[in-house]
């Protein structure tokens, strides 16, 4: 029988041919293809060594600046303080500002959180879209706003306000005033306005956090549980809120990550002086941060300017460890929603 398939002098039919042609041009673009991903691949790994060396970077500079100061005071700087710049009587610890970020930044994430979720919860769950959407506007603006014009704000008016009508009238009362809370002299710029103004700088952060994580909860799992009879309030209560947990934690700790770095607004409300340990709100303070811009500029001598370096250190230490264990707590959370409650 003869063959109908036209054959060249090379013995191929020219399908066949065709078909190696096609599988050339497709063999190139593979290898193109390999060759931009290892472009790529070797662009995002210098990328990540570029941030490991940034932090290492800024760990040395810090650690080798604050040396004088560690090996001076030593372990003793953490816990005592102390704090003496005159040439003559010079001695240095940190407890105190490190209290007062801890403290400050307690408050304001005591005052934040609920006003941040429950923010967060109207307007992924409840509020109509033309409100919605104005109002997430507004909160993500409040993040924009630098941190100096929040400062203005509470030195003008926040201050004011609260040492007239909060303060004030708390410490006229016989039985409040004995509470250690409240035991200081009413002045404005003291521990409870800088708790205050934080409070304001990081709730469109854990807003806008939390509201994104409840809006990427899949509708289906809201439609299962009014399928099965729940309340609106039942829904988010027990099936969204607990579906959104890690990404809720983990935005709580951002706006903490916020609070304990923040400077320029805490430095103009928070007072700047004191000394040990004041649990008053009323009471003026020191962050790490604050001390640092305030006396940095002046700092005369070589141990004087260490132990203020020393202070960033250990500032960049405790922001380390704070977002290490959100990291844990964020990550044990999930685990435990993926596997359903169970241990």
């Amino acid at each position: 029988m003869e063959s109908n398939v036209a054959l060249d002098n090379t013995g191929l039919s020219q399908e066949t041919q065709a078909a190696f042609k096609g599988s050339g041009s497709l063999r190139d673009a593979n290898k193109k293809s390999i060759v931009g991903d290892r472009i790529y691949s070797a662009i995002l790994f210098v990328a990540a060594l570029a941030i490991l060396a940034i932090m290492i970077g800024i760990v040395t500079l810090l650690l080798r600046a604050s040396m004088p100061s560690i090996l001076r005071y030593k372990s003793p700087f953490l816990y005592t303080c102390v704090w003496n710049p005159n040439p003559d009587h010079q001695a240095f610890g940190a407890l105190q500002f490190i209290f007062g970020t801890l403290y400050s930044s307690f408050w304001a994430l005591l005052i934040a959180v609920p006003i941040s979720i429950g923010a967060a919860i109207f307007l992924s769950e409840i509020a109509p879209v033309w409100i919605r959407n104005p109002v997430s506007f507004l909160i993500e603006l409040l993040a924009a706003i630098p941190s100096v014009v929040y400062g203005l704000w509470g030195v003008f008016v926040m201050s004011p306000w609260l040492n007239e009508h909060i303060e004030t009238p708390i410490h006229d009362n016989q039985h409040l005033v004995k509470v250690i809370l409240f035991q200081a002299e009413p002045q404005g710029s003291d521990m409870l306005a800088a708790s205050l103004i934080l409070a304001i700088m990081v709730t469109p952060y854990i807003t806008s956090v939390s509201r994104d994580i409840l809006r990427a909860i899949p509708r289906v799992v809201r439609d299962g549980s009014f399928a099965l009879g729940a309340t609106q309030w039942e829904t988010i209560s027990g099936v969204v809120l607990p579906y959104a947990r890690a990404g809720i934690i983990g935005a709580v700790i951002l706006g903490l990550g916020r609070a304990l770095g923040e400077t320029m607004a805490v430095t103009m409300v928070i007072g700047n002086s004191g000394h040990g340990l004041n649990w008053s709100l009323f009471a003026p303070g020191y962050t790490m941060a604050s001390v640092i811009a305030n006396e940095l500029p002046d700092a005369n001598g070589e141990i004087y300017r260490a132990a203020l370096i020393e202070i960033g250190l250990v500032l960049m230490v405790v922001t380390t460890i704070v977002n290490g264990f959100a990291r844990v707590l964020v990550l044990y959370t999930a685990k435990d929603i993926n596997s359903g409650g169970r241990r």
